[in-house]
């Protein structure tokens, strides 16, 4: 299966051309959030406050990355776990973000907030935080730096492999591979 070269940022256009399986190569900026930040981000939104960064069109990594080593831009990059996004997604969906990358699978709340919006979920292969973070090539903390691993970084990426998981037409990678193996495993 050919991979789909995408550059942020995110426009409607490109988000509905993306199906679930589609192995992507994702270039441009992404900004880091994970946890601690999402509470923060929601509550900036609440409050009124400015946003520490233009969310049309971007896409958040849940990720912690690890110091990096000299020479490094960024030490190991792996996803972590998106459903625990999942009740901060849909205001962020709404304020104009279009992408999320993590592993494992959204709720249900997100993908309703994914389809009326135009926005999509990638996976990042859990484990490979090494790999990942070769294709970061800047990284640079724009806010809440007292959270340390935690703070939102925005990072430049070339050609980051990823796989559509969930898309803006309800496609989700999670229940169609169910069941295709159970077809499988019935034949």
């Amino acid at each position: 299966m050919p991979q789909k070269k995408v550059s942020t940022p995110l426009t409607d256009q490109i988000v509905e051309d993306l199906k679930i399986g589609d192995r992507v190569l994702l270039s441009g900026i992404i900004y880091t959030a994970r946890d601690a930040a999402h509470i923060r981000l929601v509550e900036c939104i609440e409050k009124g406050g400015k946003f520490p960064f233009e969310p049309k069109g971007q896409i958040i990594y849940y990720v912690g990355p690890t110091p990096p080593r000299p020479g490094q831009v960024i030490g190991s990059a792996g996803p972590t776990t998106a459903y625990r996004m999942s009740k901060y997604a849909p205001k962020l969906i709404a304020l104009g973000i279009k992408g999320f990358i993590g592993k494992g699978a959204v709720a249900e709340e997100t993908m309703q907030a994914m389809k009326k919006y135009k926005a999509v979920y990638f996976l990042a292969v859990g484990g490979a935080g090494v790999y990942i973070s070769q294709s970061i090539k800047k990284s640079e903390i724009i806010c809440y730096e007292d959270l340390g691993t935690e703070a939102v970084r925005k990072f430049e990426v070339a050609d980051m492999p990823l796989i559509v998981a969930q898309d803006c037409w309800g496609g989700n990678l999670f229940v169609e591979g169910r069941k295709k193996y159970s077809q499988l495993e019935n034949s």
